[in-house]
Parts: structure tokens; C-alpha cells; sequence
């Protein structure tokens, strides 16, 4: 369905498919087992220029517009949601925080590695008591005459152990979410300390980590944005977030479509192959109608993104329908599998268990229908 791409996007998808079918998806099994993504792909990310869409040549990046962004995010979800992981992270919640609201000399010193995959970002909010309350974090920066020191605790770090720059998130003031300021952490900082976490359901190639912080010194020219202004700089990290969550999970959803499609076509029960039997075609449906719908709604927020257009609204939309969409997709993608859908020689299993933390992190489901609601009513279901 490329509906009105331009010829650059369709290339960039064309890239991005075969690029999935080549270094990717072959090895997505493999890295699930051993819960370890091969980092050398962080560089061939890097050296495509998925690590640098929407960033200015000027500093570093590729260019192109949201909707390629999410093009090539599908593609890799389609082919292992921990790989599309790293870009969502480290490009999309990272590099664009800093090409927003960096100084010149932050964008100098972060932006050509991040977007050449020389080096990797991570994104730490989420704490292990402040998760959908984000704006209660603990982790707190104290002043010391020119310096910060931050100590506290994190956890759920996508790329944690890997990342050589942390946009962290600490309190500097009083309680609340207007108490909160952005810091670029440098990953080899004395004090910090990295764990990963092993163990997950899903999302097992990715590199998930808890951080603690014992008086990490850095200096006020690490901190990104205004002093106190932190957490509105997460929520507009956030919503574009949302989007890319999605797009992966269109991936998700359509990777299941065609998995189900090939399964369907050459099993054969009851002497004929499933795919002629009606209930099977009736999940085939489903997943087909679910996956055109959820790509829609991401193409939306993109289109919004790119023309300068209020989009938070419609990212938690997209973020909420294509989440939950991608978990039936891939149940009903297993159930076609019957039996088989349960060995990971084939990837529905672990589709399912990838699509399902898409509904916890960057914002619940719930916290996704209470944005909505809020957006639809004018009143806030969180005070």
C-alpha cells in the first residue's frame, strides 16, 4: 500500500525491506535466544542513514521527513522490534531531543556520532517506583558551584548498557513535574553504574538496563534545555515516540500477515491447504484490516509532524490502536500456526511477545486513553 510516496520514500522503504531481509530478519531468532543483538548493526543502521532521519545534514544527520522515518521503522519492526528499537531510542528520543533543544556545542559534540552509529543513545524517565507517573520521579541533581551531582535509580533503559550518552531525567526543584531538568550524561561518568536486565518476555535482543547514579558529576553544559523544563521536554519527546512505537508495530502486524499468509497457503488439512477454509480466512481478514488501519494512523501523525501541525492527540491514537492491534495480529497470525506457532523456527511467537510490551512502554494503553479522553473533554483524568 504505498498510496501517494513520493519516489524518495518508496526508495527509502525499498532500502530499508531489503536491508531487513538481508542483515536482519535472518538473525532475529538467533538474538532472541541469546538476548543479545549483534551490536555491529548499530553501524550498518549508521551507515544507511537510519540513524540520522529528520536531522539536518548540517548536523550530522540524513534529512528526509517523518513519513520516511516511519517507512523504514515498519520495516524494521517487521523484521526484529529490538533492532527498530535501538533507532526509536537513540534517534527518535535522543538525537531529535538534542537537535531541538541543544546548544551548538551539544549538537557538536553528540549529533554526527549518534547519526553515523559511531556512537548510541539511551533515554532515561522511567524509575522503579514512577513509571506512568513519570513526574514524581526521585532521581535528583543538586547544584556544586558550576557542576550538578545526580544520584538516584533507573530502570526499563532501552540501549542502557550500550548507550555512550543518556538523556536522563533528574529533579532539580520542588515536587512535581515542573521540577524536573534534562541532562546529557556521558555513559563513562564516575559514578554511574549500568545493569542489564535479562530475563524479559519480549523484546529479548534488546539491551534493557537499570542504571544507578552515586553523586554523578557533570557539568551545567550537559544539561539540555531550560533548568526546571525537563519534563515538557520528555513529553514532546515522547509523542513523536508514540509514533515511532507504532510504525514498529505496523511492522509487527504486517510481518504477521505474511508469515500467516505462507503458513495458510501451504498447510494443508481436512485434503485441502487451510487457507480455504473459512475461519482461517476470517483471521486473515482480521490482521489484514487491523495492519491498513493502524499504518494509516501512524502515516497520519507523520503527515502532521512534517506539516508543522499539533500531532500529540493523534500519536496517542496511533500509539494505542496500532499497540494493541499488532497483539491481535500476531495471536491470530499463532493461532493459523496451530502447534507450530509455538517453536521460534517461526516468528509469530516471538511477534506476540514483542507486540505486547508495546502496550506498556512510552505510555500505557490506559494512559493513552486518558490522553485521548483528556484531549476529547478538555478535563484531566490524572488530577
Amino acid at each position: 500500500m504505498d498510496l501517494s510516496l513520493a519516489p524518495e520514500q518508496a526508495a527509502a522503504r525499498r532500502l530499508a525491506a531489503e536491508f531487513v531481509d538481508r542483515e536482519v530478519a535472518p538473525y532475529a531468532a538467533a538474538a532472541d535466544r541469546a538476548e543479545e543483538v549483534d551490536p555491529a548493526v548499530v553501524r550498518k543502521l549508521g551507515d544507511l542513514g537510519f540513524l540520522g532521519l529528520t536531522i539536518d545534514e548540517a548536523d550530522g544527520g540524513s534529512g528526509g521527513d517523518h513519513l520516511t522515518y516511519c517507512l523504514v521503522l515498519e520495516e524494521l519492526g517487521r523484521g526484529d522490534s529490538s533492532v527498530r528499537g535501538i533507532v526509536s531510542v537513540s534517534l527518535g528520543l535522543v538525537a531529535k531531543s538534542i537537535a531541538a533543544h541543544g546548544t551548538p556545542e551539544q549538537k557538536t559534540r553528540w549529533l554526527p556520532g549518534l547519526c553515523a552509529g559511531d556512537l548510541l543513545g539511551a533515554f532515561a524517565l522511567t524509575e522503579p517506583d514512577h513509571g506512568s507517573d513519570a513526574g514524581a520521579l526521585r532521581t535528583r541533581a543538586v547544584r556544586d558551584g558550576d557542576d550538578w551531582l545526580i544520584s538516584g535509580a533507573k530502570v526499563f533503559i532501552t540501549n542502557g548498557t550500550l548507550a555512550d550518552v543518556i538523556l536522563l531525567f533528574a529533579r532539580t526543584g520542588g515536587p512535581g513535574p515542573r521540577g524536573i531538568t534534562a541532562f546529557l550524561v556521558p555513559a563513562d561518568s564516575a559514578g554511574l553504574t549500568r545493569r542489564r536486565i535479562h530475563g524479559k518476555l519480549g523484546l529479548r535482543g534488546q539491551d534493557t538496563a537499570e542504571l544507578a547514579l552515586d553523586r554523578v558529576r557533570v557539568p551545567d553544559s550537559a544539561r539540555l534545555g531550560a533548568a526546571d523544563a525537563g519534563f515538557d521536554l520528555a513529553l514532546r519527546a515522547l509523542a513523536k515516540g508514540r509514533m515511532s512505537v507504532a510504525a514498529g508495530c505496523v511492522g509487527i502486524a504486517q510481518g504477521s500477515l505474511d508469515a500467516a499468509l505462507g503458513y495458510a497457503a501451504q498447510r494443508e488439512q481436512f485434503g485441502k491447504p487451510i487457507a480455504g477454509h473459512q475461519l482461517v480466512q476470517q483471521l486473515l481478514a482480521g490482521i489484514a484490516v487491523d495492519t491498513a488501519a493502524a499504518r494509516l494512523l501512524v502515516w497520519q501523525v507523520a503527515d502532521l509532524i512534517d506539516r508543522g501541525q499539533p500531532f500529540a492527540t493523534e500519536s496517542s491514537v496511533a500509539k494505542l490502536f496500532a499497540t494493541e492491534a499488532a497483539v491481535r495480529a500476531a495471536n491470530n497470525a499463532l493461532q493459523i500456526f496451530g502447534g507450530y506457532g509455538y517453536i521460534d523456527e517461526y516468528p509469530v511467537g516471538r511477534y506476540l511477545r514483542d507486540a505486547r510490551v508495546a502496550t506498556l512502554y512510552e505510555g500505557t494503553s490506559q494512559i493513552q486513553q486518558l490522553l485521548i479522553g483528556r484531549a476529547l473533554t478538555g478535563v484531566s483524568a490524572f488530577k
